[in-house]
């Protein structure tokens, strides 16, 4: 399925494997993160002479060096430096790419405001440049969802595996199709279900109408969940965001139709490795086999990787990371 010249190295040749979490256009700490894992500029290409780098989506919105990220990002994976699943800010961008087009060219488009308020520094960035953008928007429509060697997985916020098998069999090649893009817009397709789930991760409503006022400024009537608890009791257990839930519901055992829905990352499978969650604190594996990279970079937190070496279980002290300082950082 995936052809990428990089993947002979991921899929077990070699398991020198720096996987890195949502970058958001945090182009400094990313060359001071490449630099402390050993990879060098040659020809103007990033790489190392013995690993590869595999990002894990969200290059792009928030941050101050989109455009310099895309330009990096985009020349190690043309080179097969990289390997890059799509994440959430990704699919949008290929989803509402006419309207964002329309949008940088000055013409009259319908490009929702949320949707307007996410992108608003990329939209800055790339204002004087639509062709550019054009082509790197055509790039993110050919990256994969995800990522599955014999050694370690990669997506941006999920692994489902019913879903994946799906998608696997209805979408044989690599990247999102224009077909997938145009099924996905309708609710409740299985096309909307996988992009959901696998770039959003898994999610449960507030009861009773409740709300929850997130960091980012919006409000949400849904909490994230995690996707490998073995045998949560609490709605407590379950929550994944840095929202907290309030303390009543926090502490209330878990419906039995709630419970159900939940997925469990199978501990006897290949490590998996995503972002997506705005984690904050030292960077650590969530379980044996299953870690989060997404330490809040754009936020002023860690841009951060994990070296993986082939290893089963996965180790604390193989997590590196750069800080990302508020002189260097501008939302």
């Amino acid at each position: 399925m995936f052809s990428h010249p990089a993947l002979e190295v991921a899929s077990g040749h070699h398991t020198g494997i720096d996987v890195i979490g949502d970058v958001h256009g945090c182009y400094d700490a990313l060359i001071k993160l490449l630099s402390r894992l050993g990879y060098q500029s040659v020809d103007g290409i990033y790489q190392h002479s013995e690993r590869i780098a595999v990002f894990v989506g969200d290059l792009i919105d928030r941050g101050p060096g989109i455009r310099e990220t895309l330009e990096l990002v985009h020349s190690m994976h043309q080179h097969g430096k990289a390997l890059v699943v799509l994440g959430n800010h990704e699919y949008n961008a290929v989803r509402f790419q006419q309207q964002i087009l329309e949008l940088l060219r000055g013409r009259p488009h319908q490009l929702p405001q949320r949707l307007q308020t996410l992108m608003r520094e990329t939209l800055r960035q790339f204002s004087a440049s639509p062709e550019l953008w054009q082509l790197y928007t055509d790039w993110f429509a050919r990256l994969p969802l995800f990522i599955d060697t014999p050694v370690f997985r990669a997506v941006h916020a999920c692994w489902d595996e019913d879903l994946i098998s799906a998608y696997r069999q209805r979408y044989p090649e690599e990247g999102i199709t224009r077909e997938f893009i145009e099924a996905s817009q309708q609710k409740g397709s299985l096309e909307s279900r996988i992009v959901d789930r696998l770039t959003r991760g898994t999610s449960m409503p507030l009861p009773d109408g409740m709300q929850l006022h997130g960091q980012d400024g919006f409000i949400r009537r849904f909490f994230r969940t995690k996707f490998w608890e073995e045998s949560p009791k609490t709605y407590g257990d379950v929550v994944f965001q840095p929202d907290p839930l309030p303390y009543d519901l926090a502490e209330h055992p878990i419906k039995q139709q709630h419970k159900e829905r939940l997925l469990q990352y199978d501990v006897n499978a290949v490590p998996v490795f995503f972002g997506h969650y705005w984690l904050t604190g030292r960077p650590k594996p969530l379980q044996h086999n299953v870690a989060c990279l997404d330490y809040s970079a754009v936020n002023f937190g860690r841009l951060t990787a994990y070296r993986f070496d082939g290893e089963p279980r996965l180790k604390e002290d193989h997590f590196q990371w750069v800080y990302v300082k508020r002189n260097e950082q501008l939302l």
